[in-house]
């Protein structure tokens, strides 16, 4: 066995990886967080982020950072999943704010108040990128956004697309002061999304499955939206909500 390899999960480099991947304790003291996959990493890269360490099971350039090899037993129980192409990294990780976005001209921002599980919130990042949308605001979140569970839903969107987490009242502030429209997704006093002004300045707040949106954003919002729901359910998954909002915001934007 070659010296150099890690063959050991007991070595201190590789329990600092599991740590981080499992403690979000650890990453907020740390400040840093891991990317798992060749896809992914390319994504953290192109956003600016900086690499601390990556861990291969063959030689790799992927980045000027220290590189450490480990052999693929060692490598199996660092991964999530097994089709990474053999690549985990782990990331410096930085805060950006509401002071930190730059939008443009009516801007389609997606706002989460306490949105829990990062399953939900991957494919939200997936949708936002695949409609372009300018921001994704977590508020409140129950998640932190370097979640190994959240990058690797995500395919790496946290990383294309501008994401913040903060309060509520901190972004309904930030809402107000730019003149976006709030529309809050709920069934109660609403109108049909696809009757809503969409084109202008938009902020499409939804809440979680369970007890939707707090007063405070129902209180805040210039509308009130619904999708129709025909069936003996009176709710989606969010992340199909999302999906579908912002799609509608998609379609009239490009009429």
């Amino acid at each position: 066995m070659d010296a150099n390899i890690i063959s050991s999960v007991q070595n201190p480099k590789v329990k600092r990886l599991l740590l981080l991947q499992q403690k979000s304790s650890e990453r907020r003291k740390t400040g840093r967080f891991v990317v798992e996959g060749r896809r992914e990493l390319q994504h953290c890269l192109e956003a600016g982020y900086e690499v601390d360490t990556v861990f291969t099971m063959e030689p790799s350039s992927v980045t000027d950072a220290s590189h450490i090899r480990v052999t693929p037993q060692v490598y199996e129980r660092m991964a999530y999943r097994g089709s990474t192409e053999g690549l985990i990294a782990i990331v410096k990780a930085r805060r950006t704010t509401l002071a930190d976005l730059c939008l443009p001209e009516n801007p389609l921002v997606v706002v989460l108040e306490s949105v829990e599980k990062p399953g939900n919130l991957g494919a939200i990042l997936r949708s936002a990128d695949a409609a372009k949308a300018d921001a994704v605001i977590v508020c409140d979140p129950l998640t932190d956004l370097y979640n190994p569970n959240l990058i690797r839903s995500s395919i790496g969107a946290v990383f294309t697309v501008p994401t913040v987490a903060c309060s509520s009242k901190d972004c309904i502030a930030y809402l107000k002061a730019r003149h976006i429209r709030i529309l809050t997704a709920q069934l109660q006093d609403s109108c049909l999304y696809y009757d809503t002004d969409m084109t202008v300045g938009t902020a499409l707040v939804m809440g979680t499955e369970d007890t939707g949106l707090t007063p405070q954003w129902r209180e805040a919002a210039d509308a009130h939206i619904r999708i129709p729901m025909l069936g003996r359910l009176d709710s989606l998954n969010v992340s199909v909500s999302t999906a579908i909002l912002l799609f509608e915001a998609v379609r009239q934007r490009l009429l």
